[in-house]
């Protein structure tokens, strides 16, 4: 069954933006555990200008379900996470001023350097996953580097299914079944939403997790966030 983690980045924003400890992230992602959810993302960068790294330990003692960390593996990055040693450390090759991830690993050109840092995940207990992008090549380059899962970037499925394109899923199914095929779990999130959900699972075999924050805040604005988790969580368990 395909797990829903909870992506409280943008509460960290809201609580930035006035100062304060208001709404605190620590309290929200006890609440998001309370009402289903069955993970905890958080992405902290290096000027913090949302999750602060201290906010990463703050969380490791409440989070009792699945603790994903998703970063570049720069230096500070890479001893945050050996510090706190969340469940899962997911890699993502962000510039330090994007203002989200908008592009997977080239799995192949940096190869040497993510064995190395896959290596050290692993050899502290914390599951490691990969960003990429649904192309064969960067699913087989991601075996190659000892990753244990990939994590789908689905940024260019949720723009072509707005806009009435179902079959830009075809890339996502092919690189998730070459990915069990490989033995690699498979993750996904980008701009995964209420409306493309359940679309989405249904034609990704094997899928494992999926990490959602921006949609889900926004949804939970109208709509509530307890009742906003439980939509996702009966879509992601609605068989096809």
């Amino acid at each position: 069954m395909t797990k829903l983690s909870v992506n409280i980045n943008k509460i960290a924003t809201l609580r930035n933006s006035r100062g304060g400890d208001v709404p605190n992230v620590v309290e929200f992602a006890k609440d998001v555990q309370r009402f289903g959810a069955e993970g905890v993302t958080i992405h902290p960068r290096p000027d913090e200008r949302h999750i602060r790294y201290q906010d990463a330990r703050d969380l490791k003692p409440v989070v009792y379900t699945e603790y994903n960390i998703e970063g570049n593996p720069i230096q500070s990055f890479m001893d945050l996470v050996l510090e706190v040693k969340p469940t899962q450390v997911t890699l993502v090759p962000d510039a330090e001023d994007a203002i989200t991830s908008n592009a997977g690993w080239d799995t192949i050109k940096h190869k040497d350097f993510l064995i190395d840092v896959i290596k050290e995940f692993q050899q502290n207990g914390i599951r490691t996953s990969i960003f990429v992008d649904p192309v064969l090549k960067q699913i087989e380059g991601a075996k190659a580097t000892g990753t244990d899962r990939i994590e789908l970037y689905t940024e260019s499925f949720a723009h072509q299914y707005g806009l009435g394109n179902k079959y830009a899923v075809k890339s996502y199914t092919d690189a998730a079944k070459l990915a069990n095929d490989l033995g690699l779990g498979v993750n996904a999130g980008h701009d995964l939403s209420l409306d493309n959900i359940e679309f989405f699972k249904n034609n990704i075999p094997g899928l494992l997790e999926v990490s959602i924050g921006h949609a889900l805040v926004a949804e939970s604005l109208y709509l509530g966030v307890e009742n906003v988790i439980q939509m996702y969580l009966r879509k992601l368990k609605a068989h096809p």
